[in-house]
């Protein structure tokens, strides 16, 4: 698992590079052609790690709930988002990553509850829902880098 962990860093440090160098306004606008802004998409990954690891595993959530319910799927973004914030996921995008691996590596994930994703995938293990959050953060890596396109135009 270590590639897999490595590559989740990675993904991590490239969301906290677009969460720290665009400013607050522009994280929070909603470009023409999208439903949510790039802040919502940053956060929905920590909301969406929680989920996949731990409530599936019957574990506790490693952050308050109020992430959670605030960037699950299905939520809208909230466009009143104050910079303290900002800062609060600025740490947790490192400190959720980071604690994931202790976790893993203490054994902390024995039960999992089967899982169809609504991309299709089935995940039946940790391991399955590790692999699939990397993609799942990529993907929303992607969805960021076309609303920054999308907000800056050609000068990003």
């Amino acid at each position: 698992m270590n590639y897999h962990f490595q590559a989740h860093r990675q993904v991590r440090r490239n969301l906290l590079d677009i969460l720290q160098n665009t400013s607050h306004e522009d994280l929070l606008l909603i470009p023409d052609g999208f439903n949510n802004n790039m802040y919502w998409n940053i956060a929905h990954t920590v909301a969406t790690q929680q989920l996949l690891h731990y409530y599936l595993s019957g574990n506790p959530f490693r952050i308050d709930k109020y992430w959670i319910e605030t960037y699950k799927k299905g939520t809208l973004p909230n466009l009143n988002v104050q910079k303290s914030e900002v800062e609060d996921l600025e740490f947790l995008l490192t400190e959720t990553s980071k604690i994931l691996m202790k976790d893993y590596d203490s054994d902390f994930f024995s039960d999992y509850t089967p899982y169809t994703t609504s991309f299709g995938m089935d995940l039946k293990s940790i391991q399955d829902a590790i692999i699939f959050n990397n993609m799942h953060e990529s993907l929303h890596y992607g969805y960021l880098l076309s609303q920054k396109r999308a907000i800056l135009g050609e000068k990003y």
